[in-house]
């Protein structure tokens, strides 16, 4: 019978129908060690019990009443995020492209505020931020924007990890008003900025009245080791947004503001019917709990540079392996070649793991893994890395 789904997805023959910890199950029995965690998402895992506790409660209680009216776990995750970000003001969506599109929204108020006709916010090339129109424009990726043209207007695309490219283009565009930036590229391959740029591109910003905006959709809550990847090169921005893993599981976006853009937004100039509901703000915060609890930001650390490092050492000087890089539990291995099949392969094996720009093999496993399943995991992708080369 054919699929009434829209065929929107390439999707990998396996559909699962249970997990625990860093293993999912299929619906033959087969087991998967989880080396993606959902492109980033299951930050606990699979099945963790406060996470599973604070949802089923909460769920019983009230799910959804929308925000005409006050919700009081939206507050509490409100107050939370501050304090772990340094912000002084979040606002909630559903996913990590409508918390980029708040952002750029925001961005544009605040030029217009400032009588700027025209505000333009400066991007990177290989960058992501999202699948709408708006955050498709924002997003450093051809192949992504194909076919969807005209994109709103008022982006520049410059080159990552370069301040001289953005001052080269604020000269031609006197209109910049901000600076979106993921200061570890997910999609666009696991490429970390290195943390002086960061520094100097926080004085930049603010020596121009630029906003600096930072994507943390995949790389915050945790990920990299810290709370925000961000927080490495000891800065603050003016925005941040969030997502993925910041649920545990369950949709929910957050953009958080501070000094120039913080009462930026007031009522009437955005909105959402779902976001930051009681659901997901309970789940969030169960998260926030567990990761703060089981120290799990240190154990991330720890565990992500003892599998960058044996990655390094397992793959060194084999012909084929450009490059393994990463921060934390956010690890890229780029390859000359294309290597989408390797996916595929994976999964054969009992792993998930997942290809991004064609040739980096990315791994985002949930930041509960053990030191045993993490060299587990290493073991395995070393073995079919290899195994993948010499075929070729």
């Amino acid at each position: 019978m054919r699929s009434a789904l829209s065929p929107i997805y390439g999707r990998l023959p396996v559909a699962f129908t249970h997990g625990q910890g860093v293993w999912l199950w299929d619906t033959e029995g087969k087991r998967y060690l989880d080396g993606l965690s959902g492109i980033g998402v299951s930050c606990l895992g699979h099945a963790h019990p406060a996470l599973v506790k604070a949802i089923s409660e909460q769920a019983a209680k009230v799910i959804h009443t929308s925000n005409i009216y006050e919700v009081p776990l939206q507050e509490q995750l409100a107050q939370r995020i501050t304090a772990i970000s340094g912000m002084s003001e979040v606002f909630f969506a559903n996913s990590g492209a409508e918390a980029n599109e708040g952002a750029i929204k925001l961005a544009r108020l605040y030029g217009h505020l400032k009588g700027i006709q025209v505000p333009t916010i400066i991007t990177m090339d290989s960058s992501w931020h999202g699948r709408t129109l708006g955050t498709l424009a924002a997003t450093g990726s051809e192949k992504a924007r194909q076919g969807f043209e005209p994109l709103p207007a008022g982006f520049v695309q410059v080159t990552y990890n370069k301040l001289d490219a953005i001052t080269e283009a604020a000269a031609q565009c006197p209109e910049v008003v901000a600076v979106l930036i993921e200061v570890l590229q997910g999609e666009g391959g696991i490429r970390p900025s290195d943390l002086s740029y960061l520094k100097a591109l926080r004085k930049l910003c603010d020596e121009r009245g630029w906003l600096l905006m930072i994507d943390e959709v995949q790389s915050g809550i945790g990920r990299t080791g810290k709370w925000l990847a961000h927080q490495w090169a000891e800065i603050l921005p003016d925005v941040i947004t969030l997502a993925k893993g910041l649920g545990g599981g369950v949709p929910i976006g957050a953009v958080a503001a501070r000094g120039p853009a913080a009462g930026i937004l007031k009522p009437g100039h955005h909105g959402t019917t779902f976001g930051g509901g009681p659901l997901v703000c309970a789940a969030a915060l169960a998260v926030l709990d567990t990761l703060e609890q089981d120290n799990l930001l240190e154990h991330a650390h720890k565990v992500g540079d003892a599998m960058l490092a044996r990655l390094q050492a397992g793959l060194d000087g084999l012909p084929g392996v450009t490059e393994v890089r990463g921060r934390g539990l956010m690890i890229g291995i780029e390859l000359n070649r294309p290597c989408a099949d390797l996916v595929r392969q994976a999964l054969e094996a009992g792993l998930l793991i997942n290809v991004t720009r064609d040739k980096v093999v990315r791994l985002l496993p949930p930041l509960i893994i053990s030191e045993q399943e993490a060299n587990e995991l290493v073991d395995d992708v070393i073995k079919l890395i290899k195994t993948f080369l010499s075929s070729q």
